[in-house]
C-alpha cells in the first residue's frame, strides 16, 4: 500500500514516515499544500494523510480540490479540536479525522480501517480457501499455520486480495507498492509473486499474459 503524508511539521511528518514503512508501507510525502496537492493529483495513493493548517495551500483548499478528481481515502490530521472543523473536514471529503497529539497505533488502525471501506471490504481478515490474511495483525496463515513474509511480499498479497477477482496490472500494482524513489523498471514485483507462490501454493495468484496478475 502507498501512503502519502501532507504534514509541515518536519519531526512529525518524519515519525509517521517512519512507523508506516516499519508498517510495510510505501510513503511519500509533502511539506506544503502546493506539492501536497500535486503528488495526490498525479500518483495513486491508497490514502493520504493530511494536516489542515499548511503552507501555500491549507488542507482545506487541497481536500476540496482533490475531491473534483479523485476518491483517494483522506484521513485529516489537525490539532484543532473545534467541533465545527472536525464538521468541516467530513463535510468538505474527508474520511477520517485525527486530532494531535495522537496515537501512532491509533492513527495505523484507522488508515487500514479507511482502505478497507475504501475497497468496500468491512472485515480486517480475508479467507481465501485454507489462508487467512489478518490486515490488522499483519499476519498470513494457512492451514493454522503462520506463514512468513517479507513486508513486500506481504504488502503484494494483501493489495491482491483487497482487489480480489480483479486483473492487477504490473503498473498498478509497482504505483501502489512502491516510492517516488524506486526505479518501475525492476524485475523485483516478480520475484515477489514468485515467492508468494512458493511460500502459498502456486495456483493462489493467477498471471494474466498481457494484463497483470488475479487472485480469483
Amino acid at each position: 500500500m502507498r501512503i502519502l503524508i501532507v504534514e509541515d511539521e518536519r519531526d512529525l511528518l518524519q515519525s509517521i514516515a517512519v512507523v508506516l514503512r516499519d508498517e510495510g508501507y510505501a510513503v511519500d510525502s509533502a511539506a506544503d499544500g502546493e506539492l501536497g496537492l500535486y503528488h495526490a493529483l498525479n500518483f495513486d495513493y491508497d490514502a493520504i494523510v493530511l494536516d489542515v493548517m499548511l503552507p501555500k495551500l491549507d488542507g482545506w483548499e487541497l481536500l476540496n480540490r482533490l475531491r473534483e478528481k479523485k476518491s483517494t481515502p483522506v484521513l485529516m490530521l489537525t490539532a484543532r479540536d473545534q467541533l465545527r472543523d472536525r464538521v468541516r473536514g467530513l463535510d468538505t471529503g474527508a474520511d477520517d479525522y485525527v486530532v494531535k497529539p495522537f496515537d501512532f497505533e491509533e492513527l495505523t488502525a484507522r488508515l487500514r480501517a479507511i482502505i478497507r471501506r475504501h475497497a468496500n471490504k468491512a472485515k480486517s481478515v480475508f479467507e481465501i480457501g485454507a489462508l487467512k490474511i489478518d490486515t490488522a495483525l499483519r499476519l498470513v496463515s494457512q492451514k493454522d499455520k503462520t506463514i512468513e513474509l517479507t513486508p513486500r511480499e506481504y504488502r503484494v498479497l494483501e493489495f491482491l486480495a483487497i482487489h480480489r477477482g480483479k486483473v492487477i496490472s504490473r503498473e498498478q500494482l509497482f504505483e501502489h507498492l512502491s516510492d517516488a524513489t524506486e526505479d518501475n523498471g525492476s524485475n523485483l514485483l516478480d520475484v515477489h509473486v514468485f515467492n508468494l507462490r512458493k511460500k502459498l501454493g502456486a495456483e493462489l495468484i493467477t498471471t494474466r499474459r498481457g494484463h497483470g496478475y488475479c487472485i480469483e
